[in-house]
């Protein structure tokens, strides 16, 4: 007999009212055998459950009860950090523990503000992962969050783009960025960022490492973030853009969107000069070629050569003259 169980069963009945026992059995995925043998054993434990028959019947507690067994667990207190996000919680391994936790401050709220409750969770729903991708799987981050929490040291293998490295690290977060998991690590005395999913293989210690003092998880990581986007995006591209493109530019990610707001007058054909960060060459070749003769690239001179062996290329593969 599950004890959590039970109690689940309890806090379903006391958020919800009259359930059936299909209904019960469905949520907390045992059969309805099983749920009327737990409605049993609730009653031997003196809760007032009652069953009332008919098309609308099923079980439901006597009115004015109200179980006081809504403590939470540390496990369940852990996943109330990403309430808002079910499926990185699953990931780390929290999904059931969330669930409860949910279950538990329902029950712990008045009649009255349980239902705003429950609206929200119907109305607002946020999807961390970007148009056309799927989250990442990734297998060792429950072991991995666990050697976070616990403050133990790991050994890694990883592929970076430089090739295979071993790492010796002490975990001090794990972020989730655009659908990505991250670890930010110590190694030696420098913090590093890591992408969960380069992660070949990895051995939790039994080292138990001090977090440096006065480190922000969040905090480091906007200033990492920040960085990160300022190192790759080093170069400039000069353009002239038409309205159309500057929407489209806009659109593509916040270091863009700041380059069209700073963009010049327009001219008389509504085309502005934006200057453009950009990461390579190759890279913007990749980014400017689809907005076609909507932009005139005005420099780097590698830039425009660039984009010019390109539409020559295609020229050729569809026989017309370059």
């Amino acid at each position: 007999m599950s004890s959590g169980r039970l109690l689940s069963i309890l806090l379903l009945l006391q958020t919800r009212g009259r359930l059936t026992a299909r209904a019960l059995a469905d949520e907390v995925e045992v059969s309805v055998r099983t749920i009327y043998r737990d409605i049993d054993q609730l009653s031997a434990a003196g809760v007032p459950v009652y069953a009332e028959k008919g098309h609308n019947g099923g079980f439901q507690l006597l009115e004015g009860y109200r179980t006081r067994l809504t403590g939470l667990d540390t496990r369940e207190a852990e996943a109330l950090f990403l309430a808002g996000l079910p499926g990185p919680a699953a990931e780390l391994g929290l999904g059931e523990a969330m669930a409860q936790a949910r279950l538990k401050l329902l029950a712990a709220l008045p009649e009255a503000t349980r239902s705003d409750a429950e609206r929200i969770g119907s109305r607002f729903h946020l999807d961390p992962v970007g148009w056309f991708r799927k989250a990442e799987q990734v297998e060792m981050l429950p072991t991995l969050a666990l050697a976070v929490w616990t403050g133990r040291s790991v050994r890694m293998r990883y592929e970076s783009w430089k090739g295979e490295v071993e790492r010796d690290t002490d975990p001090l977060g794990l972020v989730l960025k655009a659908g990505f998991w991250y670890l930010v690590a110590r190694v030696g005395e420098q913090v590093r960022t890591y992408r969960v999913g380069g992660i070949l293989d990895m051995e939790v210690g039994e080292r138990v490492f001090e977090r440096p003092a006065g480190f922000d998880l969040a905090a480091h990581w906007a200033h990492f973030a920040n960085d990160y986007e300022n190192r790759m995006r080093q170069d400039r591209a000069v353009l002239r853009a038409s309205p159309g493109a500057l929407r489209a530019l806009e659109r593509t990610d916040g270091i863009a969107a700041r380059a069209v707001r700073s963009a010049g007058p327009p001219d008389p054909q509504g085309r502005r000069i934006v200057e453009l960060p950009i990461e390579s060459i190759d890279g913007a070749v990749s980014d400017l070629i689809r907005l076609g003769d909507e932009v005139e690239i005005l420099a780097p001179a590698q830039l425009r050569h660039a984009i010019t062996t390109v539409v020559a290329a295609l020229a050729r593969r569809y026989g017309l003259a370059p």
